[in-house]
């Protein structure tokens, strides 16, 4: 079995390994006004796209079509591996620990009620903000930040489901539908963004697309699941004791009643191309809006960002979904992309709370004193220039990840730790924390923690 590791150290056949590592020609907007931004948010996805190498039989030809015209962060990070804290991060600015925005039920407004969002920066210096789908966690749409916005649609469902023979699965569910792609929530905001990229606007644009599969669910229409058929595709390299040298505090983040209920009724191979026939329908979406800006007024003045708000895990370290400090929960596609632009990729590791300060500079609106991020301009001007900034995930109180270019440390509340060298160890099945030989290396991650680990916020009761 080709691991998707292994098929990540080959990919330079592929569509990554055709990009150029080169400096970006960021002078080529118009000059009348400021550049528009295009904002792609994807919900869930994991690196599992042909231009990041993270599964061979994904299909993601306009993902990838965007990444030969993007800078490509290949080491980029969550800052939080859960949907309301990744995206609350993100769009204030703040890491979790400092806002105490943990998990899903904790809405960053009443954590942070004063704080100023990216879309309200924009808005005040002259952007019309404007969005639909999913961009902050669902329940929490946050009207100052928009001009404006149309929130998330409902979708289609079997009409008898769990569809999958999985008892009491919720929401755990995968399943073909015999429907059109227009009947789904996320084509009509493909849709809906397309529109708005044709037209001529009186202002510059801060416009979000919030594309909501691959979450759960895992519902698309059937062409999309006749692409992928079970039997023929790749499974996830797993170890089936990969936590035993896994502490407490990180065993029981694993959700091994999930792995159990998928390896008991036969359905890892169903579940695997469920996931790929989801991110498939997305990556259709995507050519939706990038084929309306190609064609439209607005291609030449207008920067696109693409990201996911967290990875996903698919039976490694046997534990599914994200909530977890690893690898596969915490990596995420991220890639920026500047008018004129040829293709590069960007080694360095790099987090989604850099995109505030990063697009602040691109459209010349100042810097907020208290962002938390690091402005990506110099890697956006050289990939290879020289960055010692590792990235800080965090998951609950005090739980947190350091991940630099070869290492991911996670310590946990109770003090717990794990290390694991990705230069040898690329699926992170050998904890080397109790291993003296790397105290110096854990020391050094050690000073990245943060310094700030507000409590968890009030919760969301309602």
């Amino acid at each position: 079995m080709q691991t998707r590791r292994h098929f990540l150290a080959t990919v330079a056949k592929g569509t990554a390994g055709a990009l150029a590592t080169s400096a970006l020609p960021l002078n080529t907007f118009a000059q009348e006004r400021p550049p528009n931004i295009l904002f792609i948010s994807v919900d869930d996805l994991n690196d599992w796209i042909g231009c990041l190498g993270g599964h061979p039989d994904t299909l993601t030809p306009n993902i990838d079509r965007l990444a030969n015209q993007s800078t490509l962060f290949t080491r980029a990070y969550c800052n939080a591996p859960s949907c309301n804290p990744s995206r609350a991060s993100l769009m204030t600015g703040l890491r979790p620990s400092t806002t105490g925005v943990y998990t899903n039920r904790n809405p960053f407004r009443w954590a942070r009620p004063n704080a100023i969002t990216m879309g309200q920066q924009f808005q005040k210096h002259g952007y019309h903000v404007l969005g639909r789908g999913k961009i902050f966690h669902g329940r929490y749409p946050d009207p100052p930040t928009w001009n404006e916005y149309i929130g998330k649609g409902g979708d289609p469902s079997p009409p008898n489901h769990p569809a999958n023979g999985i008892p009491k699965t919720g929401h755990f569910d995968w399943s073909p539908l015999d429907i059109p792609d227009e009947d789904m929530d996320d084509t009509k905001v493909a849709h809906w963004t397309a529109q708005q990229l044709q037209k001529d606007h009186s202002k510059p644009f801060f416009l979000a697309c919030g594309l909501f599969r691959p979450h759960l669910p895992w519902y698309a229409p059937q062409k999309y699941f006749d692409k992928f058929s079970p039997n023929q595709i790749t499974l996830p390299n797993i170890n089936e004791h990969d936590l035993d040298d896994i502490p407490e505090a990180g065993r029981k983040m694993a959700r091994q009643r999930d792995h159990n209920n998928v390896m008991k009724t036969d359905n890892w191979r169903k579940a695997v191309a469920a996931y790929l026939a989801c991110i498939n329908f997305t990556d259709t979406n995507v050519g939706h809006v990038l084929n309306a800006l190609h064609n439209g007024p607005n291609a030449q003045n207008t920067i696109i960002v693409f990201w996911g708000d967290h990875g996903w895990h698919l039976g490694e370290k046997l534990h599914w979904r994200k909530f977890a400090l690893w690898e596969e929960a915490t990596r995420v596609p991220f890639m920026i992309s500047t008018p004129g632009q040829t293709g590069a990729t960007c080694n360095r590791t790099v987090s989604l709370i850099d995109l505030y300060p990063t697009l602040s500079d691109l459209c010349n609106i100042p810097i907020r004193p208290e962002l938390e991020g690091n402005n990506l301009r110099p890697l956006l001007n050289n990939p290879n220039t020289q960055w010692n900034h590792p990235v800080i995930t965090t998951y609950g109180h005090q739980n947190h990840s350091i991940r630099s270019e070869r290492y991911r440390y996670i310590r946990y509340r109770d003090g717990s730790e794990e290390l694991y060298d990705h230069n040898n160890d690329a699926l992170e099945w050998t904890n080397l924390a109790s291993n003296k030989k790397f105290a110096d290396i854990i020391a050094e991650h050690q000073q990245w923690l943060p310094k700030i680990n507000t409590p968890e916020s009030k919760r969301d009761t309602n």
